[in-house]
């Protein structure tokens, strides 16, 4: 199965201490042993980073262990979809169309990722918002 995984289940599933670990997890496991099929927005490896940099856990997650634990498990194992500049103009106009305001956007930006290659399921621990953002894709959002 082709599944986007949001930022938010990547980081449960990289952090053994977050309180959804053993939700997300086996999801991340799932698609390293290529019994699915990973896609991650371009946008959520920047965010994974600055999140898994600032985590408030001890030890903390060093700039370099962040950096491997984002090669390991997402650019050697997933499809990382960027936008363009058109992309980014149809998010915005989706969002005013929609009245959407907000840190939603950054939900749009991965919602649009996923849209442009077909995935099957989004996998993320926010799925009110998700929904809300984009209610057409609502089939497809669940939670780990």
């Amino acid at each position: 199965m082709r599944i986007l995984l949001d930022t938010s289940v990547l980081v449960a599933g990289m952090v053994e201490s977050h309180p959804a670990h053993e939700r997300a997890f086996p999801r991340l496991q799932r698609v390293k042993a290529g019994e699915d099929s990973g896609v991650v927005a371009a946008h959520s490896v920047a965010e994974l980073y600055a999140i898994l940099t600032t985590l408030p856990i001890r030890p903390r997650v060093s700039p370099t262990d962040a950096r491997r634990l984002i090669e390991r498990n997402v650019l050697d194992t997933c499809q990382i979809v960027p936008l363009s500049d058109a992309d980014y103009a149809d998010v915005i106009s989706h969002l005013a169309s929609t009245g959407v305001a907000g840190g939603a956007t950054y939900d749009a930006l991965i919602l649009h990722a996923a849209t442009k290659v077909e995935v099957e399921e989004i996998v993320t621990l926010n799925e009110r918002d998700f929904r809300r953002v984009y209610p057409a894709l609502s089939d497809k959002i669940s939670a780990p």
